[in-house]
Parts: C-alpha cells; structure tokens; sequence
C-alpha cells in the first residue's frame, strides 16, 4: 500500500510485551492498521480525476463594423481543432458580361467604394485602380474629409471634370460621400430633404436623361446597437425618397449599406444575429425596400453565390481568412432587369476594409 505501513508492521514486531498476551496484541493491532491503511489508499483512488476529459475549444467570430470580437466556448465535440481549420475558400470574381440577356452592349459603367477614409485611401493608391477600372461614374463612401481638405490629385484628376462631394456638418472625419462623374448630370442633389438624416452627409443623387444615380452610405446601428432606432427612421425615409424618384425615372442605388440581406451574404451568419448590419430588423428593412419594386443586383444574375464579400474586419486575419460580409450593393429598379449586364465584386483590390463594385448596364 505505502511505506508507511510496512514500517509500523516492523515497529509492532519489535515491540516489548509480555510472554501470555504478547502475539494476540500483536496480531490485533496489525489487523487494525491494515484496515485504515486500506481505507486511506481507497479514498485516494476516488479522489483522483477522470482520464480522457478534454478542454473546451473556444473560438472568437469577428464583428462588423469594428467592433472587438465576441468570444464563446464551444459545444463538447464541437468546431476543428487549428490542425483541422477549416479551408480558406476565396471568392473568384469570374470574366465580365458585357452584354445584357437580350444581347445589348453596356453604356454604362459604374463603380462603387467603401474608401475608410480618402487620405488614407489616396495613399494606398486608390487613385490607380480608378484609373485602370475606368468607369463612367465613381461613387466613394466614408470619405471622412471636407471637401477643402481634399488631396489636390483628387480634386484635380482631369479623367472626371464633374465631381461631387457631401460631408458631415457637424463632425469633421465622419462619414461623407462623393461621386465623380465623366458626363455631367442634369442636376445633382444632396441628402433626401430630411435635417436629421442630411446633416451627416451621407446621399449624393444624380440626375441624368433617363435615369437617376443614388450614391449612399447607409448610417451604422453602431456598437451595442446605439443606433438602431435611428437607422430605422433612416430606413422609412430613405425608402419613400427612393419611391419618389422611381415614379419619375428609373434609378440605380449604389453604396455601402450597411445591411447584409440573407444569411449567404455572411461568413458567420449564427453568431452575428444582434450585430449592427445583421440584426433582423435592419434586414426587414432592406427587404421592404426590394418589395418596393427594386432588386439587388448581384443577387439577381448570381442568387446562390457563396463566399462573395465586400467587407472585412482588419482584426485576425479576417480578410486572408475570406470571413467577411457583402455590405456593398448596386440595388436597380426593376424596370432596368432587361439592361442588366453585370454585377461584380472586385474582391482582390485592397486599399480599404471594403473592395470595390462594379455594374454594367446597357441604357
């Protein structure tokens, strides 16, 4: 059993006693300590732990919109461990179509990015990738600087002679919208007639013979959903002044808006159900707007594509992971199906947390 009872058998063997009695006692007491000495070595046994018991896995999915990722411990059996992660699947941005369904070339191309910031985007050297894209139209969302601020190559880039620009009146570096044009519009409004929602300079719209452009940047529901009153009032507003414009000339919305639609349209659909741009009613939202009379266009020509992103968190590796969301969309009116070329996500261009769009239309 242990040492220590082999010991004390030697010390009772040795021990005086008189000649009558002494064996009895002796045989008495080692009867005894055998008893407790077992009795010790039994309870040690049940105190000892399980073998076999694994540690919980704990995994962490990155949020939207910056904030901090929520960490959860896994189920038993649950997730892979880092030697069976699971496989990184990108995204492949097939060739373009250039021809609508019923074979017509586009006249129209636009783009659209997410920019996090113009300065910082000049200087990643966005510029190029405008240039090399060429679009008729470029539409710029989060360009966090007025109008004054503005690098001079951008102010100046002679491929775009019309250029357009709306920024926050109350916070400088937040938020703003721009738009370049190679055509001059008819007429170009700012906001949508609503002080709450155009002081922070978040709509641009473009008026041209027979269509409108709409370059928006859809307010945020911000950490710990802050905001989500308020992008619901944003949403109903927003709404019925896309209406009113639809009755006059059809129109092509383009911008970051903040919304990922359906469960496709995320890495990580579960977990960021009461995460700003997934929360069940800023989807409602964007599905009332499609039930309008609108439809989204990538969507539309690609209805069960996976893995297409526009947007990733700069925190673990989200980007290189391919875990990200499709924020960024080209929503039409419905009565432009038939113009309807292409609808592509540029998703190897780098220069921001989003990647740009591109929309070929025949019209």
């Amino acid at each position: 059993m242990d040492g220590g009872f082999e010991l004390l058998m030697i010390a009772v063997n040795r021990s005086p006693g008189g000649e009558g009695n002494q064996k009895p006692q002796r045989a008495l007491i080692l009867t005894t300590l055998r008893a407790i000495f077992l009795f010790r070595h039994i309870s040690t046994l049940c105190k000892m732990p399980k073998r076999g018991k694994k540690e919980e896995v704990c995994d962490a999915e990155p949020q939207e919109d910056g904030n901090e990722p929520d960490v959860k411990k896994g189920k038993k059996g649950a997730g892979k461990s880092a030697k069976e992660a699971e496989p990184v699947v990108l995204y492949e941005d097939g060739p373009d179509n250039l021809t609508s369904s019923d074979g017509k070339k586009y006249t129209l191309k636009i783009s659209s990015w997410n920019v996090d910031g113009i300065r910082a985007w000049f200087k990643k050297q966005g510029l190029s990738w405008v240039r090399e894209e060429d679009p008729h139209i470029m539409c710029l969302q989060e360009t966090k600087c007025a109008e004054k601020a503005l690098p001079p190559e951008i102010k100046d880039m002679p491929e775009y002679p019309h250029k357009y620009w709306a920024c926050s009146d109350e916070k400088e570096g937040y938020s703003g919208v721009a738009m370049l044009c190679k055509d001059k519009p008819l007429n170009v409004t700012y906001g949508i007639g609503i002080e709450e929602h155009d002081k922070e300079g978040r709509v641009i719209t473009a008026e041209y013979e027979s269509f409108y452009v709409v370059a928006a940047y859809v307010p945020n529901s911000s950490r710990g959903l802050v905001r989500l009153d308020y992008r619901q009032r944003w949403d109903v507003d927003f709404r019925s002044y896309l209406k009113g414009l639809d009755t006059k000339k059809p129109l092509i919305l383009c911008g970051d808006l903040n919304v990922a639609h359906q469960e496709i349209d995320l890495k990580n659909p579960k977990t960021n159900k009461k995460t700003p741009g997934f929360t069940p009613q800023e989807r409602q939202g964007f599905g009332e707007l499609l039930a309008e009379g609108f439809l989204d266009s990538f969507r539309e020509l690609y209805p069960d594509k996976p893995n297409a992103y526009t947007f990733w968190t700069y925190m673990m590796n989200a980007r290189g992971k391919n875990v990200g969301w499709r924020l960024d969309y080209f929503v039409l009116s419905k009565s432009l199906r038939p113009s309807l070329c292409d609808s592509k996500i540029r998703s190897k261009v780098i220069g921001s947390d989003h990647c740009p769009i591109t929309l070929y239309i025949a019209i």
